[in-house]
């Protein structure tokens, strides 16, 4: 049995060029022989983009609206993250092993590192993108809560790390797959569970979507402990440090961000982003 302090903290391995969490970067070979199939979804984003919410409401979009059965376990056990290992925690692979398919997945993971199954099987990708000022605030944010990772850090040094790519999981990328961005599921949720129902081919009754709405706000998640993380040990995740949901808004980055760290990212992001045609929005 590993030591507490072999456990947290830990820096960062190398994964083809990917910078990983240490049991994270253990998990990626292992995963290689994985069997997606046809029906599968994957859900796919970079951290604190927010791919909890978005499983929330696919979750609740399975179960046709019902609240307890999607509150029948911690939202990481009915939908697991496919790389996750932590030590006393339940792998995602375990996880499926003893969950009928066709699965609904979760994944951070870049798209070279994922099992070439999900290619060859042409499973249906939904990726959540999030302006990067935001993603870089709350990642901070969850650095320091979450120990897994090792230590963040000042704010300015994080931010350079984040800017350089060296952050877990690398940078922020873009997926040729169904896009949902963050602020516009911010701005009109109803809209953008429709876009993923006519995605998935699925219909529901307008009474069911709207209780979707409802019950996978900020404000409800945010309480509901199947869905807030906080059924992770303190040792893992400390909350009194910063919660799993913090703010759950568009333009936290105005807060954190000095003039000259804004201009210096703006200009870092203006040379990575040149010919995007995606357009991220920094306000509401």
């Amino acid at each position: 049995m590993e030591r507490v302090q072999d456990i947290y903290r830990q820096p960062l391995v190398n994964v083809k060029g990917v910078p990983l969490i240490k049991y994270v970067g253990e998990m990626v070979e292992s995963i290689q022989s994985f069997q997606a199939w046809p029906d599968d979804v994957l859900i796919s984003n970079f951290p604190k983009s927010d791919n909890t919410w978005v499983t929330e409401i696919m979750e609740m979009i399975y179960q046709g609206g019902s609240l307890e059965k999607c509150h029948r376990a911690p939202i990481y056990e009915w939908v697991p993250i496919l790389e996750l290992k932590w030590p006393g925690l339940s792998t995602g692979i375990e996880i499926l092993k003893d969950t009928p398919a066709p699965w609904l997945l979760r994944t951070h993971l870049q798209l070279t590192l994922l099992p070439q199954s999900f290619l060859d099987q042409k499973v249906k990708v939904i990726y959540v993108a999030r302006n990067a000022k935001d993603v870089a605030v709350s990642y901070y944010n969850f650095y320091k809560m979450a120990k897994g990772h090792p230590e963040p850090g000042t704010w300015d040094n994080f931010l350079e790390k984040f800017m350089d790519g060296q952050v877990s999981f690398g940078s922020c990328r873009t997926h040729p797959v169904l896009y949902l961005f963050y602020e516009e599921l911010k701005e009109d949720p109803k809209r953008e569970i429709k876009k993923i129902l006519e995605f998935l081919g699925r219909s529901l009754s307008e009474e069911t979507v709207d209780h979707i709405v409802q019950h996978t706000s900020f404000k409800e998640m945010k309480k509901n402990p199947m869905a807030n993380y906080t059924t992770i040990p303190t040792e893992m995740m400390d909350h009194s440090v910063s919660p799993f949901m913090r703010k759950g808004i568009v333009g936290d980055w105005k807060s954190v961000f000095t003039v000259a760290q804004n201009e210096r990212f703006g200009a870092h992001y203006a040379k990575k982003m040149a010919g995007c045609k995606f357009n991220f929005r920094w306000q509401l």
